[in-house]
């Protein structure tokens, strides 16, 4: 029972790093495309990986998912893939 539990506790996702909330609406469109890059790179890295060694693998992804999160936010604080600004135009428009 104890190593069933362990095992389960070893799958579930880290934590989630908390963004402090957006102060007008060109942050929350840049959180959300940071996001959406993060969960790009997640799926892709998910789809590419081989698992070697459960233990290795799971702190592997840990550490891949950290990194990913900081490198989204980065590339969306700098243009990114333009999703920002895209939701920027739609809701300067209404």
């Amino acid at each position: 029972m104890a190593s069933t539990i362990s095992s389960f506790l070893d799958v579930t996702a880290p934590p989630a790093q908390t963004q402090p909330a957006p102060k007008n609406a060109a942050e929350a469109a840049k959180q959300f495309e940071a996001l959406l890059i993060a969960q790009m790179l997640r799926t892709a890295h998910e789809s590419s990986s081989g698992s070697l060694d459960d233990e290795q693998d799971s702190s592997a992804d840990t550490m891949f998912d950290v990194a990913g999160q900081q490198f989204a936010q980065v590339l969306a604080n700098n243009g990114g893939l333009g999703i920002a600004k895209m939701v920027m135009h739609g809701l300067q428009q209404k």
